[in-house]
């Protein structure tokens, strides 16, 4: 298994080689090699989840000189999140190219291209175990994406994609200087400079420091979430985009931003992350997103807008139980993210299918869509179902989870989880019933079903969803070793005390 991580990392960029030598005007060979490419990514990460050995640490590490003279280096590897998250770009990332076989018809070469460089961007990200080559890939997502959006995107995508790239830039320029005060902090400590993780691992910063540090790299990482109130990018953004942005925007790129948090932030700053005037602060921002999230989606007649405001209420899910620094929250907290890009992924599909069969999302417009379309009204149901957490899907276990760690803290944090999981039910429900009950609606009648390739869009996350929910288990086993690590950086000392309380219980029991 030498060099498979950086095989999988690179292959996107193998993909887009090949892909400029195909001739722009033969349109059907640019997107049969694209899918092509795309899914023969997927297939190539599957070994890591064949080999990966959850009793290990960072695994299928590699690390070579690159700027020897700043203390940079390719250093790549993952632990359990990592690998969940990279098959997770894996798989959206063909999922999201398929779905563009009808829908793009215009530069499809330039199209396909920025979505090679924007997985090649996405996979660096949560491989990187360097600071220098994080950032560098946390930079590069960001141009493919301002061209899908201002390219091929709705009527205001030139507007959304400058505030799109605005935003993310202020956020990147905060977290550069994060990056850099703890890199010559490394030099004061240590007299070699260096990005290495584990090296900055090592360090002693003051109280003082480590406060700056966490909200210059905080600043970064809530723009991406995003957290409220720095969210007021991601609807123009969702809106805007054409469904397969909008489906890696939300399953993909926004958790760059919660796994910036727990590879960065928590285990480097933990006297910042314990914080309490930090942690106040992390659980209302979360809080508001919850129910902002949620009742924001209440009120949209757009039936895309609806699912984008929702992303915030979720995501707030995420923060929420991260921030509990126990157990049951930031292994619920991941799992939900996975969960998140799963049901919200379906969720901008289904949004995708009839807006290329009607060219409107006005709720509105439609009705009674389960009449003329049933195998699509029971996908959305599924997908609906999925996102508002009911069992026996996916949704059901990161909620329940992130609940049980935000309980443990305090009684307030559960008991507004408890209300954004009601109006995420209500938002859903409305959803469903204003456009798959009812009377047909005459422009509705002569609507298709899902297409044998539409159903292969949605069948790998139908599945996964099923899966996570009727055995999750396995994803718990593999997020106990970097969860704990995460603990025990913040609260040492945390298992071996909760052992003397119960000598039965390991790192899994204490969830």
């Amino acid at each position: 298994m030498d060099h498979i991580l950086s095989i999988v990392l690179f292959a996107p960029l193998v993909g887009l080689l090949v892909l400029l030598f195909i001739p722009s005007s033969n349109a059907r060979a640019v997107r049969l090699w694209a899918n092509i490419a795309f899914f023969a990514g997927f297939v190539i990460s599957l070994p890591l989840v064949f080999n990966f050995d959850r009793t290990k640490d960072f695994q299928f590490v590699e690390k070579a000189p690159w700027i020897p003279s700043i203390g940079a280096t390719y250093h790549i590897g993952i632990d359990g999140l990592g690998l969940l998250l990279v098959m997770l770009t894996t798989l959206l990332g063909f999922i999201a190219v398929l779905s563009s076989w009808n829908s793009i018809t215009d530069r499809l070469k330039e199209y396909y291209a920025f979505f090679f460089v924007l997985q090649l961007g996405m996979l660096g990200v949560f491989m990187a175990l360097d600071f220098l080559l994080f950032f560098v890939f946390w930079e590069t997502v960001l141009v493919p994406m301002y061209f899908i959006i201002g390219i091929w995107g709705g009527p205001r995508k030139v507007y959304a994609a400058i505030k799109f790239v605005i935003y993310t830039s202020v956020g990147s320029i905060l977290m550069l200087l994060g990056i850099l005060t703890l890199y010559f902090q490394h030099y004061t400590q240590f007299q070699a400079y260096s990005f290495d993780i584990a090296d900055l691992m090592r360090l002693q910063l003051s109280s003082t420091v480590q406060w700056w540090v966490f909200w210059a790299l905080f600043i970064g990482f809530a723009v991406k979430v995003p957290m409220w109130p720095f969210h007021t990018w991601l609807p123009d953004a969702h809106v805007e985009a054409p469904t397969a942005g909008s489906v890696i925007l939300a399953s993909v790129l926004l958790k760059m931003g919660t796994y910036g948090f727990l590879r960065f932030s928590l285990p480097l700053l933990p006297d910042a992350a314990k914080n309490t005037t930090i942690l106040n602060v992390m659980a209302i921002l979360s809080m508001i997103a919850i129910v902002y999230g949620a009742l924001a989606s209440l009120m949209q007649k757009d039936w895309k807008k609806l699912v984008a405001y929702s992303s915030v209420s979720h995501l707030g899910f995420c923060t929420l139980g991260m921030f509990a620094l126990n157990p049951a929250g930031i292994s619920g907290s991941i799992i939900q993210q996975i969960n998140h890009g799963i049901s919200t992924g379906m969720l901008f599909l289904i949004v995708g299918v009839v807006y290329e069969r009607r060219h409107t999302r006005e709720i509105s417009e439609y009705g009674g869509l389960m009449k003329v379309m049933p195998i699509f009204t029971l996908v959305f149901g599924i997908a609906m179902l999925s996102s508002m957490g009911m069992p026996p899907l996916n949704g059901f276990i990161g909620e329940i989870t992130i609940l049980s760690g935000a309980y443990q803290v305090s009684l307030n944090w559960a008991f507004w989880g408890a209300v954004g999981i009601a109006l995420g039910a209500a938002y859903l429900l409305w959803l469903f019933q204003r456009t798959m009950l009812g009377e047909v609606k005459e422009k509705n009648r002569t609507l298709k079903d899902l297409s044998w390739r539409e159903i292969a869009i949605f069948a790998p996350l139908i599945a996964w969803a099923f899966w996570i929910g009727l055995n999750p288990q396995p994803y718990f086993r593999i997020l106990d070793r970097p969860v704990a690590q995460i603990v025990e950086r913040v609260h040492p000392g945390y298992y071996a005390e909760r052992h003397l309380a119960n000598p039965l219980a390991g790192p899994a029991a204490t969830r």
